[in-house]
């Protein structure tokens, strides 16, 4: 039987469907045969990408030659640009320049195309190289808003298989951002609590959604879960955010990511996902311990179609009950 439910977080409604689950379009896919001969982000072709911001390196190496584990380049093909003015136009059509940053962190100097084939270590110095930049694109000014993503397979909008992360900062706060913003602030002044710091209280009690806890984070299926085995993995504490979390508390996201990715991936075969790390206001006055660090795993096992693009409400046809418990076992 179908419901609608209310997705607290996003301010949204998400209609979960099992009787969708059956449609023609088969969970399971073919892995992509990925050829690495010509791949610009992998190690020894450095000479493809545009020199690099920031690496994780072994020590003595060269920046823009091997020996490294993770490497920041500006995007290729660049939405937005650093070296543009920064200047808003206002009026009837107003705009900004193509002020920002649009960076491509590629995660690992092995061809790998999922991040289901990472091991630990190279899921802590993905977190680590993420912090940094982070860090760093936090002391300018003139940037408002950060976006932290991956696009993995061609259903998530990637264009290069070779595993990697996209970072794009603006001068503006986009306008879904900011309403989730101020939802979190009133959410926090009203309860004393932050949003995400009650649905894990809520999961815990209810139990059938948590997939794992490690440490003080929790790996959970959201009671009003947009896609199929989308996962949130975030904490009840306010422990920081990306570029403040100390190394214990990336160590325990890092055990937490992998075994949910390589778990949804045993279940739907070759996967392709959108992850999304969040990223709390950089300059506005707010609370800290209204917004919490999260993790956000959305697979995209199926197109979105007309109903979804017009309304904003998305069809999910697996209860978000039963991916948890499937993404328990450990006989798969």
């Amino acid at each position: 039987m179908s419901e609608i439910r209310y997705d607290i977080l996003h301010d949204t409604d998400v209609i979960i469907a099992p009787e969708r689950l059956h449609r023609p379009d088969s969970f399971t896919k073919k892995p992509v045969r990925s050829s690495k001969e010509n791949c610009p982000f992998c190690e020894g072709h450095e000479f493809m990408t545009p020199p690099e911001i920031f690496a994780i390196r072994d020590a003595n190496s060269l920046a823009n030659e091997g020996s490294w584990k993770t490497r920041v380049v500006p995007n290729l093909y660049k939405a937005l640009q650093i070296e543009t003015p920064y200047q808003h136009h206002d009026g009837a059509f107003e705009h900004w320049e193509g002020f920002g940053a649009h960076e491509v962190i590629i995660d690992t100097p092995k061809h790998y195309t999922s991040m289901a084939q990472w091991d630990k270590d190279t899921v802590v110095n993905w977190l680590k190289t993420l912090a940094q930049r982070v860090g760093d694109l936090r002391c300018d000014n003139r940037i408002a808003f950060l976006s932290l993503f991956k696009n993995e397979g061609t259903q998530a909008g990637a264009t290069q298989q070779h595993s990697h992360t996209q970072l794009i900062g603006m001068p503006l706060v986009p306008k879904l951002t900011r309403h989730m913003y101020h939802r979190c602030e009133e959410y926090y002044t009203n309860k004393g609590r932050a949003i995400l710091e009650d649905m894990i209280i809520q999961e815990e009690e209810v139990t059938s959604r948590i997939v794992r806890q490690h440490g003080d984070f929790t790996a959970f299926c959201p009671y009003a879960s947009a896609y199929p085995f989308e996962v949130i993995i975030s904490s009840k504490k306010a422990l920081g955010h990306i570029d403040t979390l100390d190394d214990g508390s990336i160590e325990d996201i890092s055990v937490l990511i992998l075994e949910s990715m390589k778990k949804i991936s045993q279940q739907v075969g070759a996967l392709d996902c959108n992850i999304e790390i969040f990223t709390p206001p950089l300059h506005e006055t707010y609370n800290d311990h209204a917004h919490r660090f999260a993790v956000r795993i959305m697979p995209r096992i199926y197109r979105l179609g007309g109903f979804e693009v017009t309304s904003g409400v998305h069809i999910n046809p697996l209860s978000p009950e039963l991916a948890a418990e499937l993404l328990r076992r450990d006989d798969v």
